[in-house]
């Protein structure tokens, strides 16, 4: 069987959560620096094998205050945990362009499994004649789960941020010749 070699391209791709703040309004943040890969069979992406790492301290929520609290110990402590990463278990078609990816993601030294939901967006050739492809995923974990135990709470009683933090990453990947 003939295989194929993807990377990420970084500066075609971005990696964004989102968290809610005081249970009324949402908070989007991204990682700005992250590297991946993927190995496919040549014909197609059934079964293919995805690796990912995000640099923690790449974090950007547009607030340096907060992103300087999102890097310590209270949430991702990026000084002894440099990176989140995810390696996949298997990635198939649903049905059309929808996809089901699933692996192991390891934050704050805490691996546990993740499903995520992945689109493909196509293919396409770049004016250099290198192919790419682009897929846009979606997904959900809970924070605690991975030791982001940060439970500071309102007046009124409630979380200050939210249990759940969706994930969006918008991947575009570059065929290795």
């Amino acid at each position: 069987m003939a295989v194929t070699k993807w990377i990420v391209d970084p500066a075609h791709s971005e990696v964004q959560f989102k968290i809610k703040h005081l249970v009324i309004s949402t908070i989007t943040g991204s990682f700005n620096n992250f590297e991946g890969g993927a190995t496919s069979d040549l014909n197609n992406f059934e079964n293919a094998e995805i690796h990912f790492s995000l640099d923690v301290s790449s974090i950007d929520t547009n607030v340096e205050m907060r992103d300087a609290h999102l890097r310590s110990a209270d949430f991702f402590d990026a000084e002894q945990f440099p990176h989140i990463t995810f390696q996949s278990n298997y990635f198939h078609k649903v049905k059309g362009d929808l996809y089901k990816l699933s692996g192991l993601l390891t934050l704050k030294g805490i691996t546990n499994p993740i499903e995520l939901d992945a689109e493909y967006g196509g293919s396409e050739r770049d004016a250099d004649g290198n192919v790419r492809i682009a897929f846009e995923v979606e997904g959900r974990l809970s924070r605690q789960e991975y030791g982001l135990n940060y439970m500071q709470l309102t007046d009124s009683g409630g979380l200050v941020i939210g249990e759940d933090v969706k994930l969006i990453a918008n991947i575009q990947l570059v065929k290795e010749n």
